[in-house]
């Protein structure tokens, strides 16, 4: 997903509830804490709306296609793409004709076809059990909504704490895949009806948003979760994107203070690489290699001396030649906070934002994998991290800003020599102190660049002509095999085959692209074959077994050899 930095749903005639009628200068928000429903009202004048409380009744709308999402996700249920064929008005909320849509994609942008239920097949005994467990409760009541997925209408009223409350059981595995998907309504053009309100939201709002027409006019807003997993609903009069537009910073300044999150992801930093260790002093005299904890002194072979704190996550290890070298491992938010903390200051949280923003990218853009983990080096050559714990206020910045990067362009900074595509930080502050907010300075920084997500960035391909051309040659020998397939179905057009930056190998099915590195050995030709099947198999009973696939790529790649 990507949106320029610089900055519906079902058709009802019903009767107007009591709260939509209210002026379109309130805003009504919820959230589910402690157990119970806390509410506030947001006026720019007019008459004082009604009160309520988790007693109201909301429509249901399209929220109901968060509910399928998460369920078939939890279940690890089969999602094939959406291909839109150009004959349903719906397909509008998906994408164009020939084109095909994901899961994630379809969640952000609300395409309803995707989630049916009877097309992804999910069937009412294994659902009213599994939201049954989840709750604890029998499914009636104020919980009849949720029991058969096929009575799931957008015309449909629920109480408002019981969608909360359903909300809320939502596991975290799910929840936060979720999330991701739902990052992109404040971020992207299309999916998003909150599009250019990250300003304000930083990537703390992950929600589904909802529109609902009615006799007395639109009403809209969005549920879902705040970054902490405190579930939340807003609506008032006007669509979901008249909503954002219009009440966005008041919404963002009233929400309940978001609690500190677990720190996802795993970076390693090697410490000083360009400045040789003599020793590691403690409180008990030399460090023996292995985890840190405590205080301790730095010297190196120049003499320079530095202090530093450590609580276990730095590590003394012992290089060939018996040389100590120091090595940390951080979540990405506290590495992003460290290196806020090492380059810069949090004192400007505009400028500070941008920042975190831009170390987040170069760490996805200059990390190379090991072991599950990002690995970068410490060095004023590519980018310096605090090897003492982050400060509060940096880490609060690298939390508000979390996930969030600029894909596009590639990115560098520097404290102050301003360049083509080079953050400079002092200029970055003095804009900030005229009134620049995070997007504007990362829009002046970078100008070709877009405000994305890590994991969903549309990444660029950088095209591998070898990759292509063996796997040109080779569909032809395998269709032999694959026709024989129930369920195969070649893709309408040669994949493009992408190099892959850092992680495993995968593939793209709504943009039919496989991204992995080079042709060198046997194994990549099974791996290539491998991401071509997920593309060919994708409505195969069986395009998901990786066992499966796997056997069958092994197959494919021998039948090249058996053809030399």
């Amino acid at each position: 997903m990507r949106v320029a930095l610089p900055a519906l749903m079902a058709t009802l005639l019903l009767t107007a509830p009591a709260w939509a009628q209210s002026s379109s200068k309130s805003l009504d928000v919820a959230w589910w804490r402690d157990g119970k429903t806390e509410v506030r009202q947001l006026r720019q004048g007019g008459v004082a709306p009604p009160p309520f409380d988790g007693t109201r009744q909301v429509p249901l709308a399209s929220l109901w296609k968060l509910f399928v999402y998460v369920y078939a996700t939890d279940n690890k249920l089969a999602m094939p793409d959406y291909r839109c064929g150009g004959r349903d008005r719906e397909e509008v909320y998906c994408c164009d004709a020939g084109q095909s849509i994901g899961h994630d994609a379809a969640l952000a942008q609300s395409c309803g076809l995707f989630f049916s239920p009877r097309r992804l097949m999910i069937a009412p005994a294994p659902w009213r059990q599994y939201w049954t467990g989840r709750l604890g409760t029998a499914l009636s009541g104020d919980f009849a909504w949720l029991a058969n997925p096929e009575q799931l209408a957008p015309a449909r009223t629920v109480r408002l704490d019981s969608l909360l409350r359903a909300l809320d059981s939502i596991p975290a595995a799910s929840r936060q895949e979720a999330e991701a998907a739902l990052l992109r309504v404040v971020l992207d053009g299309r999916a998003g009806r909150g599009a250019g309100t990250a300003r304000w939201f930083g990537s703390q709002l992950r929600v589904k948003t909802y529109s609902w027409h009615q006799a007395g006019g639109r009403i809209g807003g969005a549920a879902g979760w705040l970054a902490d997993g405190t579930p939340i609903w807003f609506g008032g009069a006007g669509g979901s994107s008249n909503v954002f537009e219009q009440w966005a910073p008041k919404l963002a300044a009233s929400l309940p203070p978001v609690g500190a999150v677990d720190d996802g992801g795993c970076v390693v930093v090697d410490y000083f690489k360009r400045y040789p260790i003599r020793a590691v002093r403690g409180e008990r005299g030399v460090a023996v290699p292995g985890p840190l904890n405590g205080r301790y002194h730095v010297q190196f072979e120049n003499g320079q001396n530095l202090a530093l704190r450590s609580s276990g996550e730095l590590m003394l290890v012992q290089e060939t030649g018996g040389r100590p070298q120091l090595r940390g491992r951080f979540g990405v938010n506290e590495y992003v906070a460290r290196v806020l903390d090492r380059e810069a200051s949090a004192g400007e949280p505009e400028a500070a934002k941008a920042l975190a923003i831009a170390a987040r990218t170069y760490l996805q853009q200059n990390a190379v994998s090991v072991a599950g983990c990002q690995q970068i080096v410490d060095s004023s050559a590519t980018q310096r991290v605090s090897p003492s714990p982050a400060t509060p206020a940096a880490l609060a910045i690298a939390r508000w800003t979390d996930q969030l990067i600029v894909d596009g362009v590639t990115v560098r900074y520097h404290s102050n020599l301003p360049s083509e595509g080079t953050m400079a930080w002092s200029e970055t502050v003095r804009q900030a102190k005229q009134g620049k907010y995070y997007d504007e300075l990362l829009a002046a920084a970078y100008p070709g660049g877009a405000l994305s997500t890590v994991g969903n960035t549309g990444a660029r391909c950088r095209r591998l002509a070898q990759n292509e051309d063996w796997l040109a040659r080779s569909v032809p020998r395998w269709q032999r095999v694959l026709l024989r397939e129930a369920g195969y179905e070649a893709p309408a057009q040669a994949p493009l085959v992408c190099a892959l930056s850092s992680g495993a190998p995968y593939s793209e099915q709504s943009r039919n692209r496989i991204f992995m590195r080079p042709l060198a050995t046997r194994e990549d030709r099974i791996t290539l074959a491998h991401e071509y099947l997920h593309l060919g198999l994708r409505r195969h009973p069986r395009g998901q077994d990786e066992e499966y696939v796997e056997r069958m790529a092994r197959r494919l790649v021998d039948l090249n050899l058996e053809a030399l």
